[in-house]
């Protein structure tokens, strides 16, 4: 597995010209809009390292 699941995450799962998640589309033939739950999922973990790296480095 990847250290960074939601890099991987986020350069798959990009919004297509119709506003559809095109990862979702082209691994599970899904038309899910974007920004599909993988992304969400993907965003919330890295704003949550971040904030976890700079309270962190703060003390």
């Amino acid at each position: 597995m990847s250290e960074h699941p939601e890099a991987v995450i986020l350069a798959g799962h990009v919004r297509g010209v119709d506003d559809m998640c095109t990862g979702c589309r082209a691994w599970w033939a899904r038309l899910t809009p974007y920004p599909c739950w993988q992304v969400e999922w993907a965003i919330s973990r890295h704003a949550r390292t971040t904030t976890a790296r700079f309270l962190g480095g703060a003390r």
